[in-house]
């Protein structure tokens, strides 16, 4: 699918993947990934744009983080055993039911469910965002290779606040500066 490489808000889904209590507990980045996905999350909702939330085997890796519960609200988690979120029937069906072609990918592991996806999705003609300071994986060595790995395979690689200034496209709004507030508030590293 062409691309002007930008995050459009009436085209783009955000999808955290596997953001989860014990997976979390393993990741060096575990505080800035989730602090950006709930960022992002938090702009999503002042700009409409639908939000999925992934959960890989979560008896063995437990809950999706509370941070995102709290920011995310009522939501129907998708529970995959699949490292690729579109072989799970339940995700392909949210993401279709979207009507979205464009997918801003956040989550743990980057080499593993985030570049499995990823690639996925770009075979599947989706337009594929992946948010570099909202993933991690255990090693950075890993995520950087998947990181570089995915923008080779055709995928965008970016960073949060690109994408939230993509998707607002103009100062001056109402929406501009409820997002600004939440810019502001957010550490930086």
């Amino acid at each position: 699918m062409s691309s002007s490489g930008m995050v459009s808000r009436d085209s783009a889904v955000l999808v955290l993947v596997d953001m989860q209590d014990r997976l979390a507990d393993v990741m060096d980045r575990r505080d800035a990934v989730v602090g950006t996905s709930a960022l992002l999350a938090r702009v999503a909702g002042v700009l409409g744009m639908p939000v999925i939330v992934t959960r890989q085997y979560p008896r063995g890796l437990g809950e999706t983080v509370p941070e995102l519960v709290d920011v995310v609200g009522s939501h129907s988690p998708v529970d995959k055993m699949a490292f690729d979120c579109l072989r799970e029937p339940a995700f392909a069906e949210q993401l279709r039911a979207t009507g979205r072609r464009q997918v801003v990918l956040t989550g743990m592991e980057a080499h593993i469910c985030i570049a499995q996806t990823a690639l996925a999705l770009l075979s599947a003609g989706y337009d594929v965002h992946v948010v570099a300071d909202a993933v991690c994986s255990r090693c950075d060595v890993d995520r950087d290779i998947a990181l570089e790995r995915m923008r080779v395979a055709g995928a965008t690689v970016t960073v949060a606040e690109s994408v939230i200034y993509e998707a607002l496209g103009e100062a001056g709004t109402p929406e501009f500066r409820a997002v600004l507030e939440l810019v502001k508030a957010r550490p930086l590293e």
